[in-house]
């Protein structure tokens, strides 16, 4: 019984996120941005683009073109 006790202590700390590196959240931020037929721009999106949201915690954007 104690085993299970251990096993699930690893994997609560494993699935927290490390200040800096939060890659669960920022995994789940592309997939969305990918849902909405967009594309994440690492410093900015082009003229013809719209900011439709944010792909990960370290300032990448979501973008779209403009309807």
């Amino acid at each position: 019984m104690r085993v299970y006790y251990l096993l699930f202590e690893f994997l609560f700390l494993f699935l927290l996120p490390v200040p800096g590196n939060s890659g669960i959240i920022s995994g789940f931020q592309k997939y969305y941005c990918k849902r909405r037929s967009g594309r994440c721009a690492l410093t900015g999106y082009l003229p013809k683009e719209e900011q439709i949201g944010r792909c990960a915690l370290s300032g990448q954007k979501c973008c779209q073109k403009k309807k």
